[in-house]
């Protein structure tokens, strides 16, 4: 069974501007290839963090130097529509690009979002075949409208719909908008991410409670609609135990279903084939 997982962020400079992720200036992709080999997991899906500048070409060059076991996912302006909307007609052309990633958890963005002023991008998002992932938890019912006028438009949701590490409520706290993320489910062009799942937990492995969340997820949405994946950089378990809580300790998660959940439901989502890298 491939292992792929869903969301992970190297950088070069800068502490991470978020405190739940490790405080070092740095985290490479040499040093994200050591923790996969140990762990098992056999590629993974890189999202550009906002505190290093340099990041998008750091991501390049891991898929440049490390054939098949990275991919990108990146981001745009959203303030500026002009320039940024030409940037996306050609974005899957880019080195390992397969997507965009929007945060619309606070400031102009969120405001955007909200004040309907993204029209632009959910149109080139749709025309381009460009998947969208975001953090969003307050937003899900906008979202769905959203996925519902454009249905050709990939559109996966982040860390279970939660806020991952920009709260610090855990366990059942955490997860009061499940509801509104499970309504989500009659919609077909719309995913999840369930990244970072032992980070919302109080408890200890293999974390049963946020178990729970995960098997509702997925009775919603499905193998081809649940991605596996990290966020590796703020979780309080090593990667390996974040890939056992799925391989060893859901019962209920076997066989096909649970290989399309750890990396092949994601490929064919974001269009990156098993066979080469994307770009």
């Amino acid at each position: 069974m491939e292992i792929v997982d869903a969301q992970i962020h190297i950088w070069q400079t800068g502490l991470p501007s978020n405190a739940a992720h490790w405080q070092i200036t740095s985290f490479t992709a040499a040093e994200a290839i050591a923790l996969m080999d140990e762990a098992g997991v056999d590629a993974a899906v890189i999202h550009p963090p906002s505190w290093d500048p340099d990041s998008t070409e750091l991501a390049m060059n891991a898929v440049r130097k490390y054939p098949g076991r990275f991919a990108i996912i990146g981001a745009v302006d959203l303030t500026t529509p002009d320039a940024s909307g030409a940037a996306m007609e050609h974005w899957r052309a880019q080195t390992g690009m397969l997507g965009l990633r929007c945060m619309f958890l606070e400031g102009e963005d969120r405001r955007l979002l909200h004040d309907g002023e993204l029209k632009w991008f959910w149109d080139a998002a749709e025309r381009y075949n460009i998947p969208v992932t975001v953090l969003a938890t307050d937003s899900l019912a906008l979202l769905g409208e959203i996925a519902e006028r454009h249905p050709g438009l990939r559109l996966s949701i982040d860390h279970l719909g939660g806020r991952g590490g920009n709260t610090t409520l855990k366990d059942h706290e955490a997860m009061v908008h499940m509801p509104e993320l499970l309504k989500l489910a009659a919609l077909p062009n719309v995913a999840v991410k369930v990244t970072g799942a032992p980070g919302y937990s109080a408890e200890t492995y293999p974390f049963p409670v946020m178990q729970g969340y995960v098997r509702r997820v997925f009775d919603a949405f499905g193998p081809d609609r649940t991605f596996w994946g990290t966020d590796i950089s703020k979780m309080p378990c090593s990667w390996r135990e974040c890939v056992t809580m799925f391989t060893e300790d859901l019962p209920w998660l076997r066989g096909a279903d649970l290989e399309r959940v750890m990396g092949s439901a994601v490929r064919d989502w974001w269009g990156w084939p098993r066979s080469a890298a994307p770009g």
